[in-house]
């Protein structure tokens, strides 16, 4: 699970809907600082000129961290397995 766990500055996308926020499944957001020890994280959610339109601390199985490079299989595997 080491390579799925958030990192600061990792870009991570919502695994749920947060109604209260107004924020959807799929957005994505920047981890901006790591919380309780490391057990939740603040996420920054921009828009598209760099304006941040919330902040929200969230636990790790409420987000997922995007990877843009590829994969090898055996990356695929343990961050499926994760």
């Amino acid at each position: 699970m080491s390579t799925n766990t958030p990192k600061l500055l990792d870009i991570v996308a919502l695994t749920i809907d947060l109604p209260e926020y107004n924020l959807l499944r799929g957005q994505v957001g920047t981890v901006v600082e790591l919380l309780a020890n490391g057990t939740a994280f603040e996420v920054e959610f921009s828009d598209r000129n760099g304006q941040t339109y919330e902040s929200v601390g969230l636990r790790p199985e409420q987000i997922m961290v995007l990877h843009f490079e590829p994969a090898s299989p055996s990356s695929v595997t343990e961050m499926v397995t994760a």
